[in-house]
């Protein structure tokens, strides 16, 4: 099992050129990739998601990749000869236009800023190794924690479970009596209102005959004791689950509210109520599910 959350980060070195990698990840139906990166290196989006749709069959994933040169020692920020061509460039400008030209700590930074943000960046077939291989390892990350995530949602599914099959468990053991628990309640509100009838009754009997047609709910104890038993497998199965136990638990949704609406005992509508409710905590917590 695995979850939709998660992240990852990688980063490569291209000669001068630091390139970082992070990617992040949260729950959508389908896979809804977003990527961002310089425009220079458009050309390598297809095959970047094409890897990523290797590794990752559904969520949004965010893609952050951004690229800045350093120093040959790996320290510095600025590119010195950018800044000492745009430098004289300003000043040969000036002596033109007869502008007096004082140089300041100021104008240096800006030029450095300036000649930061236009740096001209490698051909996107030059660094495509080292950005895929980068790539990949941001990815192998995102993938792991998204496994991690999983094992977690796995712990929880499973003690869900348990209490969604305690429920079906105590329904079923107050549906057998239910008929004659009626019949009881039947019997005692009769003499409540002075009509001591007696069980051979015809009108009683064909009350207590229509009564057991109506609320018998044998049949969807029999479907969710079923689709509980397929929850468990799904749980235990590797790959695309989310979409499948989503489909089942819309289908278990439809089989306790018809055993809400069959039965009339307060002991079986107390346990629907308990089921109904982990029901719904366990779909949220599907809802993370790949």
């Amino acid at each position: 099992m695995h979850s939709m959350t998660g992240y990852g980060r990688a980063s490569a070195l291209y000669e001068n050129l630091e390139i970082s990698i992070e990617i992040h990840s949260v729950n959508r139906k389908s896979l809804d990739a977003n990527l961002t990166m310089p425009r220079e290196w458009q050309l390598l989006e297809g095959p970047l998601l094409s890897i990523l749709k290797d590794h990752i069959n559904r969520g949004r994933v965010i893609i952050n990749i951004q690229a800045q040169y350093t120093s040959e020692s790996g320290s510095g920020d600025f590119d010195k000869k950018s800044i000492s061509s745009i430098y004289n460039q300003f000043r040969s400008v000036s002596e033109e236009l007869e502008v007096e030209f004082n140089a300041t700590t100021d104008l240096l930074f800006q030029l450095a800023l300036y000649a930061k943000k236009n740096q001209v960046l490698p051909d996107a077939e030059d660094v495509k190794e080292a950005l895929c291989t980068a790539f990949k390892e941001a990815l192998a990350a995102l993938v792991a924690m998204r496994s991690s995530e999983g094992l977690k949602l796995k712990t929880d599914l499973d003690e869900r479970l348990k209490l969604l099959s305690s429920s079906v468990k105590e329904v079923e053991m107050y549906a057998g009596d239910s008929v004659s628990h009626y019949r009881d309640l039947l019997f005692q509100r009769l003499r409540q209102a002075d009509l001591d009838l007696d069980l051979d009754d015809e009108r009683v009997l064909k009350e207590i005959s229509l009564f057991a047609d109506r609320s018998d709910i044998a049949e969807e104890i029999t479907r969710l004791n079923s689709h509980l038993d397929q929850l468990i497998q799904f749980l235990d199965t590797d790959g695309l689950i989310g979409r499948k136990i989503d489909f089942l638990l819309q289908e278990m949704n439809r089989e306790i509210n018809t055993i809400g609406s069959k039965s009339n005992d307060i002991r079986i509508s107390r346990h629907v109520i308990d089921f109904k409710n982990e029901l719904e905590r366990f779909r949220e917590q599907i809802a993370n599910v790949e």
